[in-house]
This record gives C-alpha cells, structure tokens and sequence, in this order.
C-alpha cells in the first residue's frame, strides 16, 4: 500500500471516528467550510465539475459555472457530512430526512412478486436514500460498490453500507450478476448506482447532445428476470430534508435482438436521469470524466483495464 492510500484510509476513518460525534450545525458549517476551501483552490475535482456542468448547463457564462461548481462542492460535502453522521442517526431522524414522490413505482413492483431494479445518478446523497429504505420502509436490498483503493477503504465502506442493511457485492470479480439476478428472482430489490461506466462494457448514450457510455447492467437484469426498471432522482432543497422521485418504469422493448433492447432501455435511464440532473445540476456529485470525448484510451474503462479510482459508486 503506497503512502496515499495509507493517508486516503486515515482521513476517510478520521471521518467516520469524528464527524458522527459532531452536533449537526457543526458538521453543516464543517462541509461548507471544507467546500469552499476545496473551491478555491480550483483542483482537478473542480475543474471537471465545472466541465460536466458546462454539459449539463450549455448556455452557462464562466461566472455562472464557478457558481454552480461551488454549489456543487457544497452540496458534494454535504453528501460526505451526512454519510459520515448516518451511524449514529436515529431510524426517526432518518426517516424524518428523506421525501421521496411516486414510491408506488417500488412497493407495487414488490408486491407483484418479480423483483425491482432501481438505477439511480450520483444525485444527492444515494446512501441517506438506502438507510431510509431499508430503516424508514423496513424493506431490505442489495447493491454494487466500486473496489476502491486502499483496500481499508473499500473495506470501510462495505462495513458502513451493510451496517445500514444492505447487502454489499463488489463490482468487480464477474458474480455480482448472478447474484442480483438470484435476488430479484426471489422478489426482492436491487438498487445501482448507474451513470458512469466502471467496465468494458458499458452501452453508449446520447446525454446531454453527447455520447457517453453508462452501465448496461440494470437493463440487462430487467430482462433476464422480469424484475421492474425504475430510474430515480434525488435532490437538495434549502431544508435538511433530501427530495425524491421514483420515474415511471423503463419497459423491456417488445422486438429487437438484446444488445438493442438494452441500448435502448439504458437510453431511457439516461433520459430521466438527464431530466433530475438538469434540474438540479448543483447535487450531481460528477467529478469524474463522463463523455467519451473526455477519456483518453488511458482513461477509458473500455479500452484500459485500470479504471480511474476516484469516488464511490
């Protein structure tokens, strides 16, 4: 293990040690402070924000972009504020914490006994939404997490995801698959965080007027089982409750060979979520290169076989 990652581990363990321990408006003025600081020193995670809000926000001005990566920076550390303290939060403040619209969409798919996919963006906080389903709602599932470096940390996160009821499979290893298929056949639900693609396989998508490459995965899954494809959004308001919507179902397309029906079923997930991103551009946490002309064949999870191991999935 190199120095860094010894380093990355022990910030991200100092996280989880200090921050939950902190009152709530101290851990709100520590994120922001954080924020800023990481603004104005304009890094790479930044500059790249800022490039994918250009995207997202094209008649943008170079003043309203800075403005958007700073809110973006903010609401990036609030996500970290909040999954630092979710341990220690009690099943009512969880419960109290998150509005989702339309959640018929999930408990229908459930009761119908075939399994629910939810495929979701790096919108908000996608973790705050798990504990409150699995705490709140009472209703457990299972996802994919990105191995992450140092090992320690990937470790951390799988410990912290399963201690808020989740059941945590490593995205790499190839039996992720059949194990989400196996409980989705069993009526159960998958939830995936699904707008970056972390493989060699990854499905092109026009989004935002670009092409870029998103996970086939949940298309895939809803095919092979019958399960219900469900997009959802999250966002912030100016209250410390995160906001919801679970869009209608992606359905599986009647004729077409299985390459074309899950290119055209990631297109639909890439258009709803396309639709809560530029709504809310400011709480899309993408500090990583996204549109293909952005990845050099070294940076390319489709060409290069080492994937660019910055955030979470």
């Amino acid at each position: 293990m190199s120095a860094r990652e010894r380093l990355t581990g022990a910030l991200y363990g100092a996280g989880w040690g200090t921050v939950k321990r902190l009152p709530e408006p101290v851990a709100v003025r520590l994120g922001r402070t954080i924020a800023d600081l990481a603004w104005k020193q304009r890094g790479e995670g930044v500059l790249r924000l800022e490039s994918n809000y250009a995207r997202v926000v094209p008649d943008a001005s170079p003043a309203r972009l800075a403005e958007l990566s700073r809110a973006g920076m903010r609401s990036y550390l609030r996500y970290w504020m909040e999954s630092f303290r979710l341990p220690a939060w009690s099943t009512e403040r969880i419960a109290a914490g998150v509005d989702v619209e339309d959640m018929h969409h999930v408990t229908d798919g459930l009761a119908a006994g075939k399994g629910v996919i939810v495929a979701l963006p790096h919108l908000a906080n996608w973790d705050l939404a798990g504990a409150w389903v699995t705490t709140g709602l009472g209703i457990p599932f299972t996802t994919v997490a990105e191995r992450l470096k140092p090992e320690t940390l990937y470790d951390r996160f799988v410990a912290y995801r399963e201690g808020l009821g989740m059941e945590v499979l490593p995205h790499s290893g190839g039996s992720a698959f059949g194990t989400l298929a196996r409980r989705l056949r069993g009526g159960g639900l998958v939830c995936l965080v699904a707008d970056r693609d972390l493989s060699a396989s990854g499905v092109e998508v026009d989004f935002f007027g670009e092409r870029a490459r998103m996970p086939g995965g949940p298309a895939l899954l809803a095919q092979h089982t019958g399960a219900r494809l469900l997009p959802v959004t999250l966002w912030y308001d100016e209250s410390p409750v995160m906001r919801g919507r679970i869009h209608p179902p992606v359905e599986v397309p009647a004729s077409g060979t299985r390459p074309e029906k899950t290119s055209v079923m990631t297109q639909a997930l890439a258009d709803a979520f396309a639709t809560g991103i530029a709504d809310h551009p400011e709480d899309w946490h993408m500090l990583q290169r996204l549109w293909i002309k952005d990845l050099d064949p070294a940076r390319d999870p489709a060409t290069a076989p080492e994937k660019d191991q910055k955030g979470t999935s």
